[in-house]
């Protein structure tokens, strides 16, 4: 069986798109030597800078010879049809035989599909990929008509088995596959020819080129930590920053620069990210946290250590600095001339969506229901609406309008210079959070109060311009605004009913949206006033607000499923939940709904279950064929049985416990309770007929059944639960 070395050489690939490419280039290849006919053991993918790479291994020899019986015309048919036939398979007449079914006698025709040799498969494979290979972008050169994503120079396609390699036949536009390849385009330039895989890795080794992304990450990983543990600093990880590292050089060297004084006063985000985004240098921090040096990586080394190379980027990244540290200076002045408020103010001239109104508008939005929610979460209202009014001023920052991911964390330095409380500063940067399911959940009741009055508006404020998620589209991240209420309500252990809060954003969204279009009409503004006085005015249609609400809640509930889901929680359990009152207070809901899960993996749960079941079966056909409803009136003076009356003594037990503690919402206890009916349920059921022909007993026992139905749909329910 023949391995397979494929690589394709050109110029410098950006390191985003390499990881990508590398997989690409297995999948195609591979795939289209599968739906030839091959088989392979193993397949591996490379890439550099300069290079991708695949290697095959176990590859089949040949592909199989293929036997295929097509069915003809039947016998007797006319000529045309049989010539027809006959050119479809390629056969005369004499290599067709006769065969019968119970339609009768008709011809078939045994078609051989000879296999063929791999290497007459592999090289249009391979032409295919190359010439369709999906790149992001791609471009021409000269006056071929390849497209690729850099200027591609040489291929290798080799075939080996233990004869030795052989060249896979394949030109494209004038480069021809062959053996020969580069190492590092300054330290090892000179071609070299290789015969496998393992001839070609250890080569490209020899000649400065670490062939593995992973290898090379490590390799960068492992020396910028050695060298920052020397000098008594910690490395600020960044693994997004190191992958594309790792993309940008074929022989990683690591050097260690300084940072100039005049710029070490600049707050460590602004550091690190300037660096970053501008040089993609690491960081190195002390211990109290400060951004101290710098790492670069060389893709060479040097016959002075790096020396001139360390030299010209200082030279670069001051330039850069200085850039970040006017930005930092400009913006402090602003902020000691008219506070955060007045840095606010220019976000009435930028719009948040043409049917919602300014980025302002959504900041008074948000300020009003902060204030609502602050005390539901132990928060000043005051300060809840102060931070509100703030946490988006640093937008308009020129900070933030160089470096936009620093949104909220210049905030929350902006409010401490502004002498702001720090649950007003830290309100800044928590009130986007979280912004994914890993990221933390802010616990400061005012970043709570502001970042649940912002993802609320969020949501709120699309529903009313009916801009929902559809599908696997969400443009504005609803979902994302979701998950991040239902964590900051249950890890925040917060008691908020969302209807209320949901129906009066609608309402405000729904003035900003009547107000948006008032003032793009001819003469808007001679007669509509200002925003609270159009508001006065506007028409609201509550019926529309409750039922938009109620959408909204149901979009709430689809997430919260898929959040428990992924605690355990069984998809039914969370439906018999939310059958019952109050299923907008998420705290309550989940509550009761671990507590249910709970009872259902002990066995008097689970066994109760199928008693519940049972019995409301029985209630309900009887109920139907009897026309009237059996819900009242269960006497224990008509029982006959020890089993009948232990039930009503239970189901009595019972009550008094379920009750009191649904009403403090001890959902643990009412739970136990239920479950504490099963097993004198399950010996009613075996030692009483409950449809006998007395029908004084009949009734009784039928309301009696009703009573074990009202106790247990008074804590979930139940018929919602799946078995």
């Amino acid at each position: 069986m023949p391995d397979i070395l494929i690589e394709l050489f050109s110029e410098e690939i950006p390191a985003r798109m390499q990881t990508r490419a590398a997989e690409d280039l297995r999948k195609l290849v591979t795939d289209g030597l599968v739906e030839s006919g091959l088989t392979y053991a193993h397949a591996r993918s490379f890439s550099t800078p300069r290079r991708l790479v695949l290697a095959i291994e176990g590859l089949t020899s040949e592909s199989p010879t293929l036997r295929e019986e097509r069915k003809g015309p039947k016998i007797g048919a006319p000529q045309q049809a049989i010539d027809g036939f006959l050119r479809s398979t390629g056969l005369g007449m004499d290599d067709l035989i006769t065969k019968e079914d119970k339609k009768g006698a008709f011809y078939l025709a045994i078609v051989e599909k000879p296999g063929q040799p791999a290497a007459e498969i592999l090289a249009p494979v391979l032409e295919k990929t190359i010439r369709n290979f999906p790149w992001p972008k791609s471009m021409r050169w000269g006056s071929g008509s390849l497209r690729w994503v850099r200027p591609l120079h040489s291929i290798i396609a080799l075939m080996v088995t233990e004869a030795g390699a052989d060249i896979v036949p394949l030109d494209i536009d004038g480069i021809r596959a062959g053996n020969t390849t580069r190492g590092h385009r300054f330290m090892a330039p000179e071609p070299f020819t290789v015969s496998g895989f393992e001839d070609y890795a250890a080569k490209l080794k020899r000649a400065f080129v670490v062939l593995d992304a992973a290898e090379r990450a490590e390799a960068i990983l492992n020396e910028t930590q050695n060298q920052a543990f020397a000098l008594g600093l910690e490395l600020v990880e960044d693994p997004g920053l190191l992958a594309e590292v790792a993309g940008l050089v074929e022989w990683p060297v690591v050097l260690v620069g300084e940072i100039g004084a005049d710029f070490l006063s600049l707050p460590p985000e602004v550091l690190q990210t300037s660096m970053r985004e501008h040089q993609k240098f690491f960081s190195l921090k002390d211990k109290s946290g400060q951004i101290v040096r710098f790492v670069t990586v060389a893709n060479r080394e040097t016959a002075d250590n790096g020396a001139t190379i360390l030299a010209g980027n200082q030279k670069v990244l001051a330039a850069r600095l200085s850039d970040a540290k006017f930005f930092w200076e400009n913006d402090l002045r602003v902020v000691a001339n008219v506070g955060l408020s007045g840095m606010a103010e220019g976000l009435a001239n930028v719009t948040f969506h043409n049917k919602l109104g300014s980025q302002k508008a959504r900041i008074d939005r948000i300020s009003a229901l902060a204030r609502e929610i602050a005390p539901l979460v132990g928060a000043s209202p005051d300060l809840a609406h102060e931070a509100a009014e703030i946490a988006k001023a640093d937008l308009q920052s020129a900070m933030v309008g160089e470096f936009p991911e620093l949104q909220g964390t210049m905030g929350v330095y902006y409010a401490k210079a502004a002498g702001l409380p720090d649950a007003v500063a830290h309100a800044c940067k928590a009130h986007y959070q979280p912004l994914g399911p890993s990221d933390d959940v802010p616990t400061e009741p005012v970043s709570v109060a502001v970042a649940l009055a912002d993802k609320i508006d969020t949501l709120t404020g699309f529903w009313a311009i009916d801009e929902k998620p559809t599908g696997s589209k969400d443009p504005f991240a609803l979902r994302r605004a979701a998950l991040g209420v239902i964590r900051l309500v249950l890890e925040n252990n917060v008691r908020l009913d969302l209807a209320s809060p949901v129906i009066g954003q609608l309402q405000r969204n729904e003035v900003a949206r009547q107000f948006s279009v008032a003032a793009n009409s001819p003469n808007a503004f001679a007669t509509m006033g200002g925003l609270e006085e159009f508001a006065s005015r506007a028409v609201i249609d509550v019926n529309e607000f409750e039922a938009l609400a109620a959408d909204l809640l149901a979009f709430f509930h689809d997430r919260l499923k898929v959040y428990l889901r992924d605690q355990g929680i069984r998809h039914d359990v969370i439906d018999a939940c939310l059958a019952m009152p109050g299923n907008d207070d998420l705290t309550l809901l989940v509550a009761r709904a671990r507590a249910l899960q709970a009872t259902l993996e002990t066995d008097d749960g689970e066994n109760l279950i199928q008693a519940y079941k049972r019995a409301n079966n029985i209630l309900t056909q009887a109920e139907e064929k009897d026309g009237v409803e059996y819900s009242f009136g269960a006497d224990p003076k008509f029982a006959e049985t020890d089993e009948e009356r232990a039930l009503f003594t239970a189901l009595d037990a019972a009550e008094q416990q379920i009750a009191p503690a649904m009403a403090r919402e001890d959902f643990a206890t009412a739970m136990a309770a239920m479950a504490a009916l099963r097993a004198p349920v399950d010996a009613f059921f075996t030692a009483v007929q409950i449809n006998t022909d007395n029908e004084i007993l009949r009734r009784n026992r039928l309301n009696l059944l009703s009573r074990i139905r009202q106790i247990c749909l008074s804590v979930a329910d139940l018929g919602k639960l799946d078995g």
